[in-house]
């Protein structure tokens, strides 16, 4: 009897422990992995990959920037297509503060994804993909897919397979547009910039 109560106490025990380590292992890939639907809103989970150069470099390096987060490939059609228009886009909004990246998720060794960037006239950041940031960001299974995340690190849009280049426009306008204010000063999207610099020019 004595002995048949210890062992229900053990179970018990496990059981718990079984529980309490559920609930830890949840909210530590609730930190790092984006639930897959509408992610605008949430959080962007900061990584730490290589660049073509072979800098170390974070998500939360271009906090304060908008950022438009590309998952492509060498083989990848639709990626070709998309690309220059990104680097036009780099050209028209780096100076309002849009950082593309890049990150190729390539079985080959990055000499030969850097000859495909130059080739392609990238000018923005290109970085060695992992399956760690593939499943943070919800196990990435199309390429391209991309992601608009605003100044404050926060999703405002998401977008699987080839847009067409004015849906991926009006997402980075989103990303730049939903910055942090400060007392008395109002957001002033580009487009409110562009249409202010006509009248000026009037």
């Amino acid at each position: 009897m004595k002995r048949n109560g210890l062992v229900f106490i053990a179970l018990c025990i496990i059981i718990i422990g079984m529980v309490v380590s559920g609930k830890y292992l949840n909210r530590v890939r609730g930190r790092n992995r984006v639930v897959t639907g509408d992610v605008r809103g949430k959080v962007a989970p900061d990584f730490e990959l290589t660049s073509l150069d072979g800098k170390r470099v974070k998500l939360s390096d271009y906090r304060g920037k908008a950022v438009l987060l590309n998952f492509w490939a060498t083989w990848c059609s639709p990626c070709k297509v998309e690309m220059p228009w990104f680097v036009d886009l780099q050209k028209k909004y780096g100076n309002d503060g849009l950082v593309v990246l890049g990150v190729a998720m390539d079985d080959s060794d990055s000499s030969k994804i850097a000859q495909f960037a130059s080739e392609m006239g990238v000018n923005y950041p290109v970085l060695l993909g992992t399956d760690k940031v593939s499943e943070e960001y919800g196990n990435v299974e199309f390429l391209p897919t991309s992601f608009y995340i605003d100044r404050e690190g926060k999703f405002v849009g998401k977008g699987v397979g080839l847009l067409a280049r004015s849906e991926i426009e009006g997402n980075i306008q989103k990303a730049l547009a939903s910055h942090v204010v400060g007392i008395g000063e109002a957001a002033e999207s580009p487009a409110d910039k562009a249409a202010g610099q006509q009248i000026t020019a009037q």
